[in-house]
């Protein structure tokens, strides 16, 4: 598998398959830029070394809406260089590969990458402002323009299968991996056999030599 076009790239498709393994792929990394956070903060510590150690692993795609809500930056006073750098790598590189592979996969349903606006970008900001909108029956319309396109996307991207055969974006993803190789041949038979004419010539067998 080419994985820079699998995780960076935004032409082509892939199969839900690998849309799950990519979410995999960045729960792992941010894991990851949680352990080495909080490695920096031990060796930061004054020297002391901390018995008590507290895994952070909050690099979600949510801190992408908080870019646009101006209640967050008030609590950025508070917060070290060091998360900050690593908050700002995480979020970058988690919503570049969500993005590549979220839109391949919307092309192997057929659809384009602006799909994303109703099934992503406004039920995450919907949740990120849902606090202040006052609690009463009045917001149930509200709450269903929020979380039904996010229910219509989740099932196109994660639960349905895609578009069989080629399409508009490009080869169907499964076709070479659906039985583990690529798919058969047909027999080409005027290129495999050769039609020998026959002639005059004895059969192949034990001959007698002339003039022995």
């Amino acid at each position: 598998m080419d994985w820079t076009w699998y995780l960076f790239r935004f032409d082509g498709r892939i199969n839900r398959a690998l849309l799950w393994q990519a979410l995999l792929i960045v729960a792992l990394l941010a894991a990851l830029l949680g352990v080495i956070g909080q490695v920096i903060h031990l060796i930061n510590a004054e020297g002391a070394l901390k018995l008590s150690l507290k895994l952070d692993f909050d690099f979600g795609l949510d801190d992408l809406f908080k870019l646009v809500d101006p209640r967050a930056y008030r609590s950025l006073a508070p917060v070290d260089r060091t998360n900050l750098i690593l908050k700002a790598f995480g979020l970058s590189l988690f919503l570049w590969i969500y993005l590549a592979t979220a839109i391949k996969r919307l092309h192997d349903r057929d659809r384009s990458g602006w799909w994303l606006v109703p099934f992503f970008f406004l039920p995450g900001l919907y949740n990120q402002f849902s606090d202040l909108l006052p609690n009463s029956t009045w917001m149930l319309p509200f709450w269903l323009v929020a979380s039904i396109p996010w229910l219509w996307g989740f099932v196109e991207m994660f639960i349905v299968s895609g578009s069989v055969g080629d399409n508009r974006f490009g080869p169907d993803p499964l076709a070479k991996t659906e039985d583990g190789s690529s798919p058969a041949k047909s027999w080409d038979q005027q290129s495999e056999l050769e039609l020998v004419p026959p002639s005059a010539s004895p059969p192949g067998g034990m001959h007698v030599k002339r003039g022995a």
